[in-house]
Order: C-alpha cells, then sequence, then structure tokens
C-alpha cells in the first residue's frame, strides 16, 4: 500500500539492530504465563517486572486481551501506533542524529541556503551564510566541528525556529496542525546525501547515544543537550506483547524516516511499519529538499508531514488506504488503530482517534494532557515517563483558554467532541 522511493536496508544492518533489542535483560522477560481467554486462544501478558503507573498495566492488558488473539481476532488485525521520540525512546534521535553529524562534518553546504526550505526567512539566510560561509564548495561538507558558529546557527533554528540573534527563520503561511518548517527542515538539512548515508549517520548516533550514561549531556556550539537515548523497557515490552497478541504495530514519527528506521528496528518494528518525513530522491537516488505528501497534498518541501492532525493523515493513508482529502478526517471505528501512544500535542490527534486505548507519557504538553486528564471515553491512560520523569507542573494546564494548537496559529481553548469546553486540570500523574 506504501509507494516508497528509499533504498533498502543490508541485511547486515537489520540484523544487528534487532539483535541489539535482545540484550535487555529487562526487556527479556517480557511475558508470564499466557492464560487462554474464552475463545481458547492464548493471552500474551505484559511483564510483571516492569514498572507502570497506577493501574495503567493492568488497563493496557484487558484492551490487548479484548482486542488480540485472546479475543480471538475476529476481522481485521487490530493496529496499534506510536510516535517514537520520548514515547518509545528517551529523548530525541533526530537531535542525535543532528548532532552526531554536525560533529563529524556531514551537513553538505547547499547552493542556496534560502532554497532549502520555502518558509525561511531572509534572516535566516543570512545569518547561516554568514555563520557557514562560502568558502567551502557547494556539496561538500561544512567543517562544523570545528565551526561553532555554524553549528550553533543550524541547530538553533532546528530547535527554537529562530536564529541566534532571535529573528524568526521561518515566516509565512502554513497549516500548524499539518507541519511545522523547522521540522520538515531536518531532513532537507541532509539534502545531497543517499538514503544509506543518512542511514548510516543515524546508526553511528545511535551506538554512542546507547553507550552513554543515563543523565549525559553534550555540547553543540553554545547548546547544550541531552547526550544519552534509551529505549524504554516498558514499551518495548508493550510493542512485543502487542505483536504477540495478533496486532499490526507501526511507528509514526515527524523526525526523518531513514533515522526513525535505524531506531525502530530495535524494537522489532520493520521499515514497512515505520512512517515518517518521506524525502523525494533525486535521479541518483539522492535526498532533495522535498517530501512526500499526505491527503493530496503532492510532494512539496514539508506543507504536510506527520505532525498533529498530518499523524492522522498518514495512518489513514499508508495504513487504512484512505485516498485524498478524506484521509484528513477522523474515520470510522474499523478504520482506526486500537491503541496510540504518545507524549506531546504532536500526538494528540492520533492518539485520540485510537478506538481502545490513549497511551500518553506526561511531559507536561497542554493539548495531549488537557485530553488525558479530561479522560472523556474513560480511555485515557496518562503514566510519567520511565525515565527521570518530570516534578508535578505548578497550576493547571490551560485547557479552557489556550491549550488548542488552531490551523493558523497561536492557541485557543480545547473543545470536547460535543463542543463543551475542556476545563482546566491539575497535574496529578506524576
Amino acid at each position: 500500500m506504501r509507494n516508497r522511493n528509499v533504498s533498502a536496508w543490508t541485511s547486515a544492518v537489520v540484523t544487528a539492530l534487532v539483535a541489539t533489542a535482545l540484550v535487555s535483560p529487562a526487556a527479556a522477560a517480557t511475558s508470564a504465563p499466557t492464560p487462554s481467554g474464552p475463545s481458547g486462544h492464548a493471552c500474551p501478558q505484559l511483564s510483571k517486572k516492569l514498572p507502570w503507573y497506577g493501574d495503567n498495566r493492568a488497563q493496557l492488558q484487558k484492551m490487548i486481551d479484548e482486542r488480540g488473539t485472546c479475543g480471538g481476532l475476529h476481522g481485521p488485525r487490530p493496529v496499534a501506533a506510536f510516535d517514537w521520540d520520548n514515547t518509545v525512546s528517551k529523548n530525541d534521535v533526530t537531535d542525535a542524529t543532528i548532532a552526531w553529524s554536525l560533529k563529524h562534518d556531514k551537513i553538505l553546504r547547499p547552493a542556496s541556503w534560502k532554497k532549502t526550505s520555502k518558509w525561511l526567512t531572509d534572516d535566516a539566510d543570512k545569518a547561516l551564510t554568514a555563520a557557514c560561509g562560502t568558502a567551502v564548495p557547494v556539496g561538500s561538507p561544512l567543517p562544523t566541528s570545528k565551526d561553532t558558529d555554524c553549528t550553533d546557527e543550524i541547530f538553533n533554528i532546528r530547535e527554537s525556529g529562530k536564529t541566534m540573534s532571535g529573528a524568526a527563520a521561518f515566516a509565512g503561511d502554513w497549516n500548524h496542525r499539518w507541519t511545522v518548517p523547522q521540522y520538515a527542515w531536518v531532513p532537507q538539512l541532509f539534502a545531497g546525501h543517499t538514503v544509506p548515508e543518512l542511514e548510516s549517520y543515524a546508526a553511528a548516533a545511535r551506538k554512542e547515544a546507547l553507550a552513554a550514561p543515563v543523565g549525559a549531556t553534550q555540547t553543540l556550539g553554545t547548546h547544550t543537550i541531552p547526550g544519552y537515548v534509551r529505549y524504554y523497557d516498558q514499551q518495548r515490552d508493550l510493542i512485543r506483547t502487542l505483536q504477540k497478541a495478533g496486532f499490526d504495530v507501526y511507528i509514526v514519527s515527524a523526525g526523518s524516516e531513514p533515522v526513525t528506521e535505524v531506531w525502530s528496528a530495535g524494537v522489532g518494528i520493520d521499515r514497512a511499519h515505520t512512517i515518517a518525513i518521506r524525502s523525494v530522491l533525486d535521479r541518483k537516488g539522492r535526498i532533495t529538499t522535498y517530501n512526500e505528501g499526505c491527503g493530496g497534498t503532492g510532494r512539496t518541501q514539508g506543507e504536510a508531514i506527520p505532525y498533529i492532525d498530518g499523524k492522522r493523515c498518514w495512518i489513514n493513508q499508508d495504513i487504512y488506504g484512505v485516498k485524498g482529502k478524506a484521509a484528513w478526517n477522523k474515520q470510522s471505528w474499523n478504520k482506526r488503530i486500537a491503541l496510540g501512544g504518545g507524549d506531546a500535542d504532536t500526538d494528540v490527534t492520533f492518539v485520540g482517534d485510537a478506538t481502545g486505548a490513549h497511551l500518553v507519557l506526561n511531559r507536561n504538553k497542554n493539548e495531549i494532557m488537557c485530553r488525558a486528564y479530561d479522560n472523556a471515553d474513560g480511555r485515557w491512560v496518562a503514566n510519567p515517563m520511565f525515565i527521570e520523569p518530570l516534578p508535578q507542573k505548578t497550576g493547571t494546564y490551560p485547557c479552557s483558554t489556550a491549550a488548542y494548537n488552531k490551523p493558523e496559529g497561536g492557541f485557543g481553548p480545547l473543545l470536547r467532541d460535543d463542543g463543551s469546553v475542556v476545563p482546566d486540570q491539575v497535574d496529578s500523574i506524576h
């Protein structure tokens, strides 16, 4: 169903990555004895050795039993979909890959910074040109390992959407529930490279981040960012249990697809079940500044990426085969995922579409935590982050006034399906 133009993994890389997923002692004890359901089918069990908050494990197990092999699997296989960064892994694998690439001179000088994104401002173009210079030939690696000004400018625009001087790096019109230019800009930074090259950078960054101790940081120019990444054992166990119970499990990320695929292989999810920003390749197989679109948008420079409502669109299009503009719409019950897992407002739409359980890791993000705490359908499962959880948020979430991310930008009151306003919520799961 997916029309993809990226190169295939080598079997050696896949074998190495999947093998890595099997070495965690905590995750290895994934299944208790599996009782049988009324249908006689086995009921794969979540590990009782891995801690969850409150009765969250029991809620998730109940959904698995009802919708999976234990319940007889009448009809199509149920689908579970997870965001990646800070949902399946602790910390951002895209940032880890960018950091490694900047430290190893892997960003190629573009012919024009302005043309790397349709929304890049003149201020950003001037700042990048001044910081990175013009001495390096177009298409050659920028010396970012030593040129900290260039590193700072690139990473600051990626991180905040602003130049180091504080000027807006992106301007213009875009649907703020379909895309965000600084996310779309990440794969555009790797224009000129082949997919296998980008995969190799992601794999090197992965090795480095997994070897670093929990809590480690790294420095990029004047930026200090996390220096480690970990797979969450609870999420790896959940994914494996879902797969054993007959679910099709997907990753849906707003990161670059080749980067996400390097990491998703480590939890047993293959390329066909990994959805992220999909770059258009040129005739020589090199990444361009254009991305595949969704919901009838076609190929653009990032107008429709897997971001907020865009994640729903990509799930509907790639998993359920919904074509054209209809892919932006909430589908009927039988064309919706059973379980959605996320951690941020970027995930709120597809997680909310789930018919069985809405799993949220608490990172104090307004829109998704307002939904989770309002718990309108009784199926929201909120859990602190499994590693270095955040403390309780002070005050309340501004659900009634400023939690909803408006398509035109800015924030407004968050509404339930019946049109009533979600009241402000206290942070109680942390």
